[in-house]
């Protein structure tokens, strides 16, 4: 599926996101500037790219797991989405939750994204909902052992 992309002016040397495996789910994407996160700071990272998703789809960004595991560098609010009718540049909402301070390169991959499909409803209302043998037990309730 092609979808249309437009490179911004503080990119035009950049690489646009890609998938860096023959059969990666998420494409990376870099940084488009240079950024030092101190432990515990919260910085919103330019992609300088920005692109037109159809209605059907969704973008998700992620953190790529080895800035996570190895340094705490995390995106603060994952996963994020990008909905079809947005059209401003990507911009990566990043956390350093590792106890050093981490410096960002413009041009490293700093998440990924995923295409993902996007499933439209319509409410129905209802008096009741079908039972199930879960019905209504929440957080943890699958590993409680039956008792709560």
């Amino acid at each position: 599926m092609k979808v249309p992309i437009l490179r911004l002016q503080n990119a035009g040397d950049m690489d646009l996101p890609s998938y860096m495996t023959e059969h990666a789910a998420g494409m990376d994407i870099p940084a488009a500037e240079d950024c030092l996160l101190e432990p515990g700071d919260i910085q919103v990272i330019s992609t300088g790219f920005a692109m037109a998703l159809p209605p059907e789809l969704e973008a998700q960004i992620r953190p790529r797991s080895g800035l996570a595991i190895r340094h705490g560098i995390t995106v603060v609010n994952a996963p994020g989405t990008i909905d079809a009718d947005y059209r401003g540049e990507i911009k990566i909402g990043l956390i350093n939750l590792g106890k050093k301070p981490w410096q960002i390169r413009r041009g490293e991959r700093i998440a990924q994204m995923i295409i993902a499909p996007v499933c439209r409803i319509i409410w129905e209302e209802t008096d009741c909902l079908e039972d199930t043998d879960r019905g209504d037990g929440g957080f943890g309730h699958t590993g409680m052992g039956g008792s709560a």
